[in-house]
């Protein structure tokens, strides 16, 4: 029951204080993910919460950084997601195909592969360092070294940040 205790009142009616921080946190991701559907920001900072927790408890991780990358290049760029395992690329940005590639805080490298044959004009890498904290760069196609062996590689620190 909503009263004085835990609410307040406004314009004729009790507002609970629950009601106020989640207008108040969705005025937050819309500020700092513009390009987002922000229904998927829960879902994104929930999966990367249990990733670390997981992490933190067992000192193994989970299977799901590439899920977590895709996310975090959805609400950051507002890539519109395949279906799973469509083959070619993990999503589309306008008229562009968009491949994602995730560099997991466990990698010793930071540097990704990606197959010369996949359908997409843009790469977006996202790093996630030991403190699980995320930052994405995007490249594109053309600008991707020569492939060797059917496979484009480039480092982390070859993509200039945007």
């Amino acid at each position: 029951m909503l009263g004085p205790d835990n609410a307040i009142w406004d314009d004729g009616e009790w507002v609970g204080w629950g009601e106020i921080e989640e207008q108040i946190r969705y005025k937050e991701w819309g500020a700092k993910y513009p390009n987002a559907d922000r229904s998927l920001i829960p879902i994104f900072e929930d999966l990367l919460s249990v990733a670390e927790q997981y992490h933190f408890t067992t000192g193994s991780h989970l299977q799901v950084y590439g899920d977590i990358g895709e996310l975090f290049g959805a609400i950051t760029y507002g890539v519109k997601l395949h279906r799973n395992y469509a083959q070619g690329s993990d999503g589309r940005l306008g008229n562009d195909f968009v491949e994602v590639k995730t560099i997991t805080p466990f990698k010793a490298n930071d540097y990704v592969e990606v197959k010369a044959s996949g359908n997409f004009s843009k790469l977006l890498v996202v790093k996630i360092n030991q403190d699980f904290e995320l930052a994405c760069r995007m490249i594109s196609r053309k600008d991707l070294p020569k492939a060797k062996d059917g496979k484009h590689r480039i480092s982390w620190f070859e993509i200039t940040a945007r």
